[in-house]
């Protein structure tokens, strides 16, 4: 495989993710119905599916979050207060979206559809450890607050379900799509699935 095609489908691969970290300042999540609908999840299991190199396959959407996540906090929600931690249990959350997307050894319909519920599961589990833990929390500090608050994040959730599973059938849609017309796009024929 040349170098040529490599780079092709790296700055492919990056163009998609950065794309669809741009949608979320459409602001969806201001009307009340669309609440959480992101692309976060997709972005996570797309990178995680079709970088081989396992430090593009975390750095990529990671450093895409981090910059449109700094972005809306500077332009949009005005929230740099110095308190991260819900940003690590969400963060550490979206690390383990990408593990699901590296272990996708094929890309089907079916593959897609379960990784997506992988990836809702693990934020649903992960990132309402902050809810309790954080200063203030509606919730008491303990496993039953735990759970009082995995019932109440159930339509946070359901939207991010909903989202994931559309970004999802349109990255990887469109990228399956492309690689079929141009075969700069195609993997290496090695076996594996993912090779940039």
């Amino acid at each position: 495989m040349s170098l040529d095609k490599i780079n092709i489908r790296n700055y492919v691969l990056i163009l998609i993710v950065v794309a669809a970290a741009a949608t979320r300042f459409l602001h969806l999540d201001s009307f009340t119905s669309w609440f959480n609908f992101t692309p976060i999840g997709a972005m996570a299991m797309f990178g995680g599916a079709y970088y081989a190199d396992k430090t593009k396959a975390y750095l990529v959407p990671l450093i895409t979050l981090f910059c449109s996540d700094l972005i809306l906090n500077l332009t949009v929600y005005y929230n740099i207060d110095g308190k991260f931690e819900a940003a690590f249990w969400t963060y550490l959350s979206f690390m383990l979206m990408v593990t699901v997307g590296r272990y996708m050894t094929k890309i089907n319909v079916w593959t897609v559809v379960a990784g997506s519920f992988a990836c809702v599961f693990i934020h649903w589990i992960i990132s309402d450890i902050s809810v309790v833990m954080m200063e203030g929390s509606m919730y008491p500090k303990s496993f039953a607050g735990y759970l009082m608050a995995l019932q109440g994040a159930i339509p946070w959730e359901r939207n991010l379900l909903v989202s994931t599973l559309v970004y999802s059938m349109v990255m990887f849609g469109g990228f399956e799509y492309a690689k079929s017309k141009f075969p700069a796009l195609q993997a290496n024929k090695t076996g594996a699935l993912q090779h940039a």
